[in-house]
């Protein structure tokens, strides 16, 4: 038995750290968020006041936060990560952050001389209860044996990508490539129906065609075709918008600093920034589609009257 420490207890890390307990393995969490601790709990997890008692004799320590600047916040700092962390532990982040902030995260812990290997995921929250995520590992050679054997009861796939950083440039890579496939299902699903097609059988046909992909298979934004289409949910999230415009974005800044031109990505990130600036970021990014039809009607999509929350006149 392996005793983990985790920092960030959300979407993600809640039904990752149940996974460790069920496999027999303790697990003390922090999170700001009193709810998500709450849920965490229920699931075994040791709630901690702080990330020093989080960490207090672990053998892992597990970061899954939403930005570069979490990360950063709870590495750094007298209350943080490094100051509390040993040479015996193995520091992990799992966050998809920017290459910058990994880089920075690699070199202060190597100049502290701690072990630290960035290990992001792809599989969503349904592979985080499952336990089938993908990990990408990032980090020196020697670490990744013992990575794997931490990341093993939340994971039905783990692949060394490289050295420090490239666990994390993998991801980024993932989801800008994932994000550009979920607006070809956008387009195709509207164009089918709009040219009279049944939605059931276009997305059978798409299915064992050159159209079938991972967005179209898990994501696809008709509701009443796939069980796990948000559009089945009035596109209530799965993955936040706001987010995945947070990834499109790193891959953008990538492509710009490396010179490598994403049109795709461009776009892609044209579309998150409409639903947002509509006051829609917390939705489902599978809500892309309704920027297809001109007025945004679109099925399994209904939006609150703009006066639902004020008082009645008179």
């Amino acid at each position: 038995m392996s005793t983990y420490a985790w920092i960030g207890l959300g979407n993600m890390g809640g039904p990752m750290t149940a996974n460790l307990v069920a496999a027999g393995h303790q697990v003390r969490g922090y999170d700001l968020d009193e709810g998500a601790c709450a849920a965490a709990a229920e699931g075994g997890v040791q709630i901690s006041g702080s990330i020093a008692g989080a960490m207090e004799h672990a053998d892992a320590v597990f970061t899954m936060l939403p930005k570069g600047a979490h990360v950063h916040s709870v590495y750094e700092g007298e209350a943080g990560i490094w100051a509390n962390a040993t040479k015996d532990m193995l520091l992990l982040d799992s966050s998809t952050v920017d290459i910058e902030t990994s880089r920075y995260i690699h070199a202060g812990s190597a100049q502290r001389g701690l072990h630290f290997v960035d290990a992001p995921v792809s599989g969503g929250i349904s592979g985080a209860a499952a336990g089938t995520l993908a990990f990408m590992l990032g980090g020196e050679p020697e670490l990744m044996d013992r990575a794997s054997g931490f990341i093993a009861p939340m994971s039905g796939k783990t692949i060394v990508a490289g050295g420090p950083g490239m666990g994390i440039a993998a991801k980024i890579c993932n989801n800008m490539m994932l994000f550009i496939d979920l607006m070809a299902s956008a387009e195709g699903s509207q164009l089918a129906e709009a040219l009279g097609l049944d939605p059931e059988v276009f997305w059978q046909i798409a299915s064992v065609s050159s159209g079938r992909s991972w967005a179209q298979q898990t994501w696809y934004p008709v509701p009443g075709i796939i069980d796990t289409a948000a559009a089945n949910n009035n596109f209530e999230a799965t993955f936040r918008t706001d987010l995945a415009r947070k990834d499109v974005g790193l891959a953008l800044d990538a492509g710009e600093s490396t010179g490598v031109r994403l049109p795709a990505a461009t776009l892609a990130r044209e579309h998150f920034d409409e639903l947002i600036e509509q006051g829609l970021g917390d939705k489902d990014c599978s809500l892309i589609v309704k920027n297809l039809l001109p007025d945004g009607a679109v099925r399994g999509w209904s939006p609150e009257p703009a006066n639902a929350n004020q008082p009645a006149a008179g």
